[in-house]
């Protein structure tokens, strides 16, 4: 599992980056609202746990930014301001859930692992389709127009990837951090050998090509037929 950890003071989120990795998550932790911002709405996470109070934004305004955008990723609060005013302020932004400080790492953990059992547990599908393009998320097989597509651990992985944001343009940084996991661009052809590669995997020999290229911006799946 994928946090994202949106905290400015060094010590806690030094302390915060240590403990949930002991517990097996893989965190990135984002220094201020700007960066925090940035990563919860262009990377790919399984949670977000942030400050309420930062420098360059604020937690709340990271939230209600998400979810315009149409980003369910559970968020959980952390603050110091814990009067029920300021739960409810947090909650009614879009928060899943409000820790106030201090707290005991093992309630934070309880609460993590809560939502991320609320998210699983949620009618998730097992199968995602676009047009006669259809994953078997527990299989991991791939067909297309009733053929069997036959794809690396990589190009399922980005393909995946993709059909979860029908419609939504992905940019390359989205594509390092959620299906190669780099938070930086290592200036090389990998993504356009992998899309060029899944492209004519799924898109050969077919009259309705599904994945487009949109010059400067990046990607995007989506159903080209009126």
């Amino acid at each position: 599992m994928h946090i994202l950890l949106i905290e400015d003071d060094a010590e806690a989120a030094e302390f915060l980056v240590k403990g949930l990795r002991e517990s097996g998550y893989e965190v990135h932790h984002a220094h201020d609202g700007r960066d925090g911002l940035h990563h919860a709405t262009e990377g790919s996470f399984d949670l977000v746990v942030t400050d309420r109070m930062l420098p360059h934004g604020d937690g709340l305004s990271i939230i209600q930014q998400m979810r315009q955008q149409g980003i369910a990723t559970p968020v959980l609060v952390l603050s110091a301001l814990g009067t029920v005013d300021d739960r409810i302020r947090g909650l009614k932004a879009g928060g899943d859930d409000y820790l106030t400080k201090p707290f005991a790492f093992a309630e934070l953990l309880a609460r993590i692992e809560a939502l991320l059992r609320r998210s699983s547990s949620g009618a998730e599908a097992t199968k995602l389709k676009v047009a006669d393009l259809e994953l078997d998320l527990l299989a991991r097989r791939v067909f297309r127009g009733g053929r069997e597509i036959e794809l690396t651990a990589r190009e399922l992985k980005l393909l995946e990837f993709l059909m979860r944001r029908v419609g939504q343009v992905v940019t390359r940084t989205m594509l390092l951090e959620g299906v190669w996991d780099l938070h930086f661009d290592p200036q090389s052809n990998l993504i356009d050998v992998h899309i060029s590669r899944l492209r004519q995997a799924v898109d050969k020999g077919s009259e309705n090509p599904l994945i487009h290229t949109i010059r400067g911006s990046g990607y995007v799946l989506r159903d080209s037929e009126p």
